[in-house]
């Protein structure tokens, strides 16, 4: 049940997270010569399919207290099949909105669901790891999604060729999802309903913190960074295939996800969350300052790939141990504030960029969350409500 339960949250976070909610970023070059899109047109629209990531995760939540994990996930991967095909077949910004907004809403749905039958299935000792293995799946899913992009470029054909693709792994992996899912029961969380109020203490303002910081940064990234690099181009390499090299090293770097709960063991979890926001500014703050070189881009797209997948490994077991009497319920608030912080980021980002220039942008972004490491303070940093610090 552990490796089945992995592989299927694994498929699942590959679409969902891979081109269900970064695929718009990605493909943001291609898509503002077809639409003649501006930076805050980009923003809006990304915008809106966080909003749809936002709403997936409370549908997901109401559905998974009373039907259990299979009724969100295949909901999910339904509307990233549905969404990635509208896409393909997009005919101006209206269409391709509705499209980004199912796909990227799939996020929501899938991932949450397999918090909850982690938590019912799989023992203590081996929860970290089966977390981090699912989020992981994001990694995965980002790279082959920019080995597409890549493809698209050298061997020229149409970028709707690739969502058409999509929209097939999508399907795939919403058969393979209704085949290891039908295991696990359809039962709520075990003792109470919660409400969220029980999320209102003070042990729990860390994780929502840095979930909200974490939202603005990842959102503004794959939102834009792509085009960034595509604009000034690297060395030697096609402008037009720069959106997708981005991607891989960032996925490729995301790897570094699975080792999420070694970091934690090694330096705790307060010096890692400092860490991993540390990485999130410099990768910004690089983009900015080195964009038309190869240190830049792998070096940015590297981190940003760090930076993600071991803080959506961290939101998961923090959230997990923190709540442990309502798991799901306390990682879909942690992931609803993560939600908020990509509409607000992607939004003001795109109309500060068209106001005072990306590189700009890219700086102010930045410093949010170098200002979130400094302010990490051990004493408040816990993973259960035992540790709750005594005032």
């Amino acid at each position: 049940m552990f490796q089945g339960l992995s592989a299927a949250g694994f498929a699942a976070t590959a679409i969902s997270y891979g081109p269900g909610r970064m695929g718009f970023g990605l493909f943001v070059p291609e898509f503002k010569s077809a639409f003649s899109m501006s930076s805050s047109t980009v923003g809006l629209v990304s915008s809106l399919g966080f909003a749809g990531f936002f709403i997936g995760l409370l549908i997901a939540q109401f559905f998974l207290n009373r039907r259990g994990p299979e009724f969100p996930v295949l909901t999910g991967l339904a509307a990233a099949t549905i969404g990635t095909s509208i896409i393909a077949l997009a005919h101006d910004v209206a269409m391709l909105t509705v499209g980004v907004f199912l796909a990227a809403s799939s996020a929501g749905f899938a991932w949450t669901p397999f918090n909850d039958a982690v938590h019912r299935k799989v023992r203590d000792v081996d929860r970290p790891f089966a977390l981090s293995e699912i989020s992981t799946g994001t990694s995965v899913g980002v790279a082959l999604a920019g080995a597409l992009a890549l493809a698209m470029v050298l061997l020229e054909f149409d970028w709707r060729f690739c969502w058409a693709v999509f929209a097939g792994a999508s399907a795939l992996a919403f058969v393979g999802n209704w085949a290891a899912l039908r295991q696990v029961e359809k039962s709520p969380e075990e003792g109470p309903q919660k409400g969220w109020r029980d999320l209102l203490h003070l042990t729990a303002m860390p994780l929502f913190g840095i979930a909200f910081v974490y939202g603005i940064t990842s959102a503004v990234y794959i939102s834009f960074a792509a085009d960034h690099f595509a604009r000034h181009g690297v060395p030697g390499f096609s402008d037009d295939a720069t959106p997708a090299l981005v991607f891989i090293f960032y996925g490729l770097f995301g790897l570094s996800g699975l080792l999420t709960n070694r970091m934690r063991d090694a330096l705790g979890l307060p010096w890692l969350l400092r860490a991993l926001l540390l990485t999130a500014a410099a990768s910004l703050a690089l983009a900015a300052f080195l964009p038309a070189s190869w240190l830049g881009l792998v070096s940015s797209a590297g981190l940003q790939g760090v930076n993600v997948m071991m803080t959506s490994a961290v939101l998961a077991f923090w959230s997990e141990r923190l709540f442990p009497s309502f798991p799901s319920f306390g990682f879909t608030a942690s992931l609803l504030v993560t939600a908020a912080g990509s509409v607000i980021g992607s939004a003001v980002a795109g109309i500060v960029s068209d106001g005072i220039g990306p590189e700009a942008m890219f700086y102010m972004i930045a410093a949010i969350p170098l200002a979130a490491a400094v302010t990490v303070q051990s004493r408040f940093v816990v993973e259960r409500p035992a540790d709750v610090p005594k005032t």
